[in-house]
């Protein structure tokens, strides 16, 4: 039987934190826009802010489908599911946004995050939850953790800022999404300086 939360209190933020992938979910507003669900990970990568507030960090790929929804209409749900141990499912409806390298929060919030700070970072999403809730997992299989993959951070590790950013630029969907809508906004800012 599912359970409604008005905060992220202690045993939710334990399971939050426990976990080792995450799933987030956006929407454009039109009808006929692209649902996107995008799978996320690497360890260090995600903080609870505190009991409404969440923050996961948003590297360089392919897309920023995530970003333009965000910057579209906010609308976004964050959903953890416990692939070993008692089967729970928590899901974190809310709203979300990005915020890009030049923002003054982003040196703030950098900290939350410890050693998962890299190159290929464009944005930290910032997440105020409207709606939280668990439910039974079920469904959900059994899987063994065996280890973070280091494709990623390896990969973005060897391009300098200037290189990532025209890595941005040369993507299709990082300025704008599969929908057309604004994203990752280019030239991408320069990330701030470390003192």
């Amino acid at each position: 039987m599912g359970k409604l939360y008005d905060r992220i209190d202690g045993r939710l933020r334990s399971f939050i934190e426990n976990q080792k992938v995450f799933f987030v979910a956006t929407a454009p507003l039109s009808g006929d826009g692209h649902v996107n669900l995008s799978p996320k990970g690497r360890a260090g990568t995600l903080a609870v802010l505190d009991e409404q507030t969440v923050a996961y960090l948003d590297f360089g790929g392919s897309h920023a489908e995530t970003i333009a929804h965000l910057r579209e209409n906010g609308r976004i749900t964050l959903m953890w599911c416990a692939f070993e141990g008692p089967p729970t499912i928590v899901r974190l409806h809310g709203t979300g946004e990005p915020v890009f390298r030049d923002d003054p929060r982003f040196a703030e919030l950098l900290p939350h995050f410890a050693g998962a700070d890299g190159p290929g970072l464009r944005a930290i999403i910032v997440v105020t939850a409207r709606r939280i809730s668990d439910s039974c997992g079920y469904a959900v299989p059994l899987m063994d953790y065996r280890e973070d993959r280091d494709l990623h951070a390896r990969y973005f590790g060897r391009k300098t800022d200037a290189q990532f950013a025209a890595y941005c630029a040369a993507k299709e969907h990082n300025p704008v999404s599969i929908d057309g809508l604004p994203a990752l906004p280019l030239p991408l800012p320069a990330r701030p300086a470390t003192s």
